[in-house]
């Protein structure tokens, strides 16, 4: 089984995955370089790490087809750490952000993805795919007529190729419009905005290199914060990504081992004089578009882009904006997931709520860990809501024996811990009562701390009380916490007041 998921993975889609890995590397090159620039670091920095990035990732990674490379939403975070100490730290913050990616690999939090809602993750698609519309729009200001034409053809290339009998199934439609633009800009001789504006492209191959810092406890603590954050950013982005990758392709992925895989990526790209990285949900989405399902795919992109950019830098400079703007215009349309529009009337409110507050957070700090922090808490605060709406009770009296019945149904925790205690009637003159927790679950201290009260009033009013029906579960966390039962501690309790 192993050998067929490895043998399919690498070799299952060749041809789609070699021409998938193409598109990817030539739309990897103006971001890994504007990349650069946003973080401050010379821009082979950021083509050096997309290299090493996408090679590892695609050996160990945990999702096939998915692309990691140097990333907006990580260069972000090392503005300040290159401005105040320099590239040196950046990369000692690298390898940090590596070896923290991997033990958090190791405590399997990759596994608390599942924590986070199908409207975060909506949320989180539809802010991604307008940054990155965000982010062509500088290219496309104060510039000539000639822009806006290549990049209405591009997009009708993209959009329109598909449908040419025979070849255009064959090669992918992103491909062609770069190829077909830079083909016309060269004949026509536009004096339009290239790769080669963005930056220097690199002509030499990465080298080993280890930073050039003093291993003191003084640096640890200047480059631990940072790191911190890339590793936490990085992995809710990479995370994040597997799962909207495994939506698309329809197949599972290992979040865990992807933990692993980014730590040790990041490690590589920290010794090859590289920036930290992670998945890239743009690339990611035009290499599934683009026919991309294996490991090869993001093998090939890395290759690619390298060799690229170190031995044919001429022509790669030559490729317009135009071209790129076109096909991450497409990536934006094709990101966004436009059901959740239409699904504004049809979901309720509290889950609206939750994916638009992720969106508004996400495009306003321009951090994904942020919104997604946001739109987790809301998710939890309208669950937590929603559940203690179905804690109810019924309550009879035994006339003739005098014997007061509660019984509880639904889930005791602390959003519902106080209508627990509102059920009772601590005033009527009862000598008995029986608290039936058959079809309830205590699920924290503060619902046994409300059992804990009840008990202890009603003993104060002289009745006594019998607690019948508690589940296993229940029954342990009420044993190690609850003091109704305990002498010497309801002592502690009731000297208090």
């Amino acid at each position: 089984m192993l050998l067929h998921s490895t043998k399919n993975d690498w070799v299952g889609n060749i041809r789609g995955d070699i021409l998938a890995g193409l598109v990817v590397a030539l739309a990897l090159i103006p971001e890994a370089i504007a990349f650069s620039i946003i973080a401050g670091v010379d821009p082979k920095v950021g083509l050096y790490a997309s290299f090493c990035i996408a090679v590892i990732t695609a050996f160990l990674g945990g999702r096939a087809g998915m692309i990691s490379a140097a990333t907006g939403a990580m260069a972000l975070l090392m503005v300040t750490l290159v401005r105040d100490h320099g590239l040196q730290y950046l990369l000692v913050a690298t390898l940090l952000t590596g070896v923290l990616q991997i033990i958090m690999g190791y405590l399997k939090l990759g596994s608390l993805m599942s924590f986070i809602s199908r409207s975060v993750v909506t949320g989180f698609v539809n802010a991604l795919a307008i940054l990155i519309f965000m982010a062509q729009l500088p290219e496309l200001t104060n510039v000539t007529w000639h822009v806006y034409a290549l990049t209405a053809s591009g997009l009708g290339i993209i959009y329109l190729f598909p449908y040419v009998p025979v070849i255009g199934k064959i090669l992918p439609s992103p491909l062609v419009c770069i190829l077909s633009l830079t083909a016309l800009t060269l004949y026509l001789g536009l004096d339009i905005r290239t790769v080669g504006d963005m930056g220097q492209l690199p002509d030499t191959l990465p080298i080993f290199l280890w930073p050039d810092v003093p291993l003191t406890f003084e640096t640890l603590t200047i480059v631990f914060p940072y790191s911190m954050a890339l590793a936490t950013v990085g992995l809710l982005e990479s995370l994040m990504t597997a799962t909207i990758i495994d939506d698309l392709t329809d197949s599972p992925s290992d979040k865990n081992r992807e933990c692993k895989a980014q730590g040790f990526a990041n490690i590589g790209a920290g010794l090859m004089g590289g920036m930290a990285g992670c998945a890239m949900i743009g690339q990611s989405v035009i290499n599934i578009k683009s026919g991309g399902r294996g490991r090869l795919s993001t093998l090939v992109a890395g290759m690619v882009l390298l060799f690229m950019v170190v031995f044919l830098n001429d022509w790669v400079a030559q490729i317009p904006m135009a071209a790129l703007v076109a096909v991450m215009i497409m990536v934006s349309i094709g990101t966004f997931d436009w059901r959740s529009i239409r699904n504004l009337k049809k979901y309720p409110t509290s889950t609206n709520i939750v994916m638009l507050s992720t969106v508004v957070v996400v495009v306003l700090s321009h951090n994904l860990a942020y919104g997604v922090f946001v739109g987790v808490l809301l998710g939890s605060l309208f669950f937590a809501n929603k559940i203690s709406h179905f804690m109810y009770c019924e309550s009879e009296l035994d006339e003739e024996n005098n014997i007061r019945s509660y019984r509880f149904h639904g889930q005791i925790f602390f959003n519902s811990a106080d209508k627990f205690l509102a059920q009772f009637n601590f005033k009527e003159a009862v000598p008995h009562v029986v608290i039936d927790l058959s079809l309830a679950h205590f699920w924290d201290i503060t619902a046994v701390y409300s059992l804990d009260m009840a008990v202890i009033k009603f003993r104060r009013e002289g009745a006594k009380v019998d607690i019948i029906g508690l589940n296993r579960a229940s029954e342990t966390i009420i044993d190690r916490f609850g003091v109704h039962d305990k002498p010497e501690q309801l002592e502690r309790v009731l000297g208090g007041h």
